[in-house]
């Protein structure tokens, strides 16, 4: 046996050791978690055991500790599989997303959940909404705004009539491809997409494929589907999509932007503690007068708040009148945002927190 091949099988060993010591810890983790477990259920705490202020002080810490040379989002993921294994054993999660399998969607809520979920394909956003509110999903993923093209204002709309908070946030890099069994470019006839894919691909399919024609559908795995089984069809979809309905990545990243990134919002029945780390979204209205929004938002700027987000959707209560959505970094309890809010109260004709939750990380 050569040196090489020697400090080779030496090598080997070390890490079938460090594995099988690896192996052992997760086991031990495991055992931990379920302990927790145990301890709340006989201290009369109620079932759903997941705890988003947890996961993020564990992650954060985690983040904070790594040494490397594996990198931070790396050490996260594989952390976050771990605990989402770990709380599978205790109380596996049930999560609702806008399906069908291989939409971005429910990419954002694997990535937030990991693994260990049982995840429930949906046909729409109204649908998620109402598993959750039914008690039928302990949690709901569902997109709300793009980098590119703005706003979902459907989920923005459905929140004036419901009572889910929102408990947390997923941010999530979209790449989008062409995707097809037909290779020539010339011979496709039609490209199916969510509406916002074939907004964020307009310049790339204007280009290239100004023939065919762009059909709007519910998601881009549902435009995969359609793609795999009708006649010089397209599709503009994801990776996960393109695999799961057996169709080519003719050309990757069509995107129009550098930067596409879409914000996912996780929906549950109650409000996270504070990290440290938050965001607060409201819904607020004023009487349609002059100055009204500027006033409406004074308390804000007066107590020094930053404000990182706002949007105007008709209220539906009389034309031409509008609510606002708006995201403040803090949490609704911290003293400082709580005051803000109670002045705002008294300027408003409507002030909803839609919730206050950790603002996404890696």
């Amino acid at each position: 046996m050569s040196d090489e091949t020697d400090r080779l099988q030496q090598v080997r060993e070390r890490i079938d050791s460090i594995d099988d010591e690896i192996l052992r810890l997760i086991n031990a983790r495991a055992e931990a978690a379920g302990e927790v477990a145990r301890i709340k259920r006989e201290s009369g705490e109620p079932g759903d055991f997941y705890r988003p202020s947890r996961e993020v002080s564990v992650l954060k810490r985690l983040r904070a500790a790594n040494p490397g040379p594996l990198p931070d989002g790396d050490v996260l993921r594989l952390f976050r599989e771990l605990m989402s294994s770990c709380l599978a054993l205790q109380q596996p999660l049930s999560v609702a997303y806008l399906g069908p399998e291989g939409t971005y969607t429910q990419e954002a809520a694997l990535k937030h959940f990991g693994h260990g979920m049982r995840a429930m394909s949906q046909e729409g956003i109204d649908a998620v909404f109402r598993e959750v509110e039914a008690g039928n999903a302990d949690y709901g993923v569902v997109p709300v705004e793009n980098s590119t093209e703005g706003v979902v204002s459907h989920t923005l709309d459905r929140f004036l009539t419901s009572h889910l908070k929102i408990v947390g946030e997923v941010e999530l890099p979209v790449r989008h491809n062409l995707v097809s069994r037909v290779e020539d470019l010339a011979a496709i006839l039609r490209v199916y997409s969510h509406q916002q894919g074939l907004a964020q691909c307009r310049a790339w399919l204007d280009l290239h494929l100004p023939q065919a024609e762009r059909i709007p559908v519910s998601s881009t795995a549902e435009a995969a589907r359609l793609a795999a089984s009708a006649p010089g069809a397209a599709a503009v979809a994801s990776d996960a999509a393109a695999e799961r309905y057996e169709l080519e990545v003719l050309f990757p990243n069509i995107q129009d932007g550098a930067v596409n990134t879409t914000r996912f919002l996780i929906l549950g029945n109650t409000t996270p503690p504070a990290t440290g780390e938050d965001k607060t979204s409201v819904v607020v209205s004023r009487p349609n007068q002059p100055g009204g929004l500027a006033g409406l938002l004074a308390p804000l700027a007066r107590y020094g708040l930053n404000m990182s987000r706002i949007e105007s959707r008709p209220s539906r209560q009389g034309v031409w009148e509008y609510v606002f959505f708006i995201d403040v970094l803090g949490h609704a309890e911290d003293p400082t945002l709580k005051r803000a809010l109670g002045e705002m109260e008294q300027l408003a004709s409507l002030i909803k927190v839609l919730g206050s939750y950790p603002r996404a990380g890696d």
